[in-house]
C-alpha cells in the first residue's frame, strides 16, 4: 500500500511517499481500508518530535481515518468485514490501510460522509471530552472559545451551541470569524486588532465568562484567563500559538477558578466505553444537522506534505482531509 512516512523528525517535508507492508490484524484489531485522513495539528507536532507521544522511527503520521472494514483479528465480534466506519488510530492514518484497535472504531450510518466522519474523532472527541466531561458546561452559561476558527476551535464553538451555552468565539480576521458565525458563534471577537480582555467585558457586562476554551496558548490565554467569572474553567487544549501561557495561580484564587487539562486521546484509550457514547452522541447529533464538520480543504495522499503544512502554519479555516490515492486517483 501507500503511505506518508516520516524516517527523521522535521517539518512536514521530511514526509515521503512510498510503498509500505500491509497492515495485519493483531489480537483485538481490525485493518480498515482508508477513505479519508483528518489532518491535526498534533500530526505534526509528532512529526517533528515534539508531541508527548514520540513514536519510533520510521512511522507513519496520521490520527484519524474514516473507511471500510477490510480485516477482523482475532477477538473481535462487534463488527464486521465491509463496515462503514470511523477510528482514532494514533499513528498509522496517512496510509490506504491502516490496523486499529476496535475499541477505537466506531460504526457510521450510510447517512454520514466519510469525509465528515474521518474530520471527527480527534476535533470534535477532545471538545465534547473537554467541555462535557471536564468543564460540564450547561446552557445559559458563556464559552470563549480562542482560535475558533481552526479545526478544534470550531468544533467546540459547535458543541458549545448544541449545549445552549452562549459562544462567543475569538479569531485573528474578519474571514476566520465570519465562518464561526456560519457554525453558531454569538459573538465574535477579533483579537489581532482588538483588546480581547475589554471586548470580554463589553459583550459580558464585566461579568467574565464561565467557560474558556484554549488550543492556542499565549497572551490571549492570559487575557482570558483573567476574565474567568466566579467559579469559571478554563480548559488548557493545547498551544498552537508556540507560547505556554505562564499565569499565576493567585488568577484562580481570586474567583475560585478551575484549570483543566485536556488530553483527550490518552482519555479515550483509558476509558474506551464513555468515548464511544460521546461518537454516538456526535454523529446522532451530525445527524441531526447539529454539528456539520467545516472541511476547509482535500489533498489526495502523495500531496500530505502541503495538507500538514497548512495545518501547521494556522491558515487552515475548519479541517483539513487527506483522501487515498486509491479513492481519487
Amino acid at each position: 500500500m501507500k503511505a506518508l512516512i516520516c524516517r527523521e523528525l522535521g517539518t512536514p517535508d521530511v514526509l515521503s511517499h512510498a510503498d509500505v507492508a500491509d497492515p495485519v490484524a493483531g489480537q483485538g484489531q481490525v485493518v480498515v481500508d482508508v477513505e479519508a485522513a483528518g489532518v491535526n495539528f498534533p500530526d505534526g507536532l509528532m512529526v517533528a518530535g515534539k508531541y508527548q507521544t514520540k513514536p519510533e522511527l520510521p512511522f507513519i503520521p496520521g490520527s484519524e481515518v474514516a473507511g471500510t472494514v477490510r480485516e477482523l483479528g482475532p477477538g473481535v465480534t462487534d463488527l464486521v468485514v465491509g463496515q462503514r466506519v470511523t477510528a482514532f488510530c494514533g499513528i498509522g492514518g496517512y496510509a490506504e490501510q491502516v490496523a486499529v484497535d476496535s475499541t477505537q472504531v466506531h460504526p457510521v450510518r450510510e447517512s454520514v460522509p466519510l469525509i465528515d466522519a474521518a474530520a471527527m474523532p480527534v476535533a470534535y472527541g477532545t471538545s465534547f471530552h473537554g467541555l462535557v466531561d471536564r468543564a460540564g458546561l450547561r446552557g445559559g452559561e458563556t464559552l470563549l472559545v480562542l482560535g475558533a476558527a481552526g479545526g478544534v476551535g470550531l468544533t467546540a464553538v459547535e458543541i458549545g451551541r448544541a449545549l445552549g451555552a452562549r459562544v462567543i468565539a475569538a479569531a485573528s480576521s474578519a474571514d476566520k470569524l465570519q465562518l464561526c458565525k456560519d457554525h453558531g458563534a454569538d459573538d465574535l471577537v477579533n483579537y489581532r486588532d482588538t483588546d480581547l480582555k475589554a471586548a470580554i467585558d463589553d459583550l459580558t457586562g464585566d461579568a467574565g465568562v464561565d467557560v474558556v476554551y484554549d488550543p492556542v496558548g499565549g497572551e490571549a490565554a492570559e487575557s482570558a484567563l483573567r476574565r474567568l467569572t466566579w467559579g469559571g474553567r478554563f480548559l488548557t487544549v493545547g498551544y498552537a500559538s508556540g507560547d505556554i501561557p505562564r499565569v499565576g495561580l493567585n488568577r484562580l484564587l481570586l474567583n475560585e477558578g478551575t484549570a483543566l487539562g485536556v488530553l483527550w486521546g490518552a482519555w479515550a484509550r483509558r476509558h474506551p466505553d464513555r468515548n464511544a457514547a460521546n461518537t454516538a452522541q456526535l454523529l446522532e447529533w451530525h445527524e441531526q444537522g447539529r454539528i456539520h464538520p467545516h472541511i476547509g480543504g482535500t489533498w489526495n495522499l502523495a500531496e500530505g506534505v502541503a495538507a500538514l503544512e497548512t495545518v501547521m502554519n494556522r491558515s487552515a479555516l475548519g479541517k483539513i482531509v487527506l483522501l487515498t490515492q486509491s479513492k481519487n486517483g
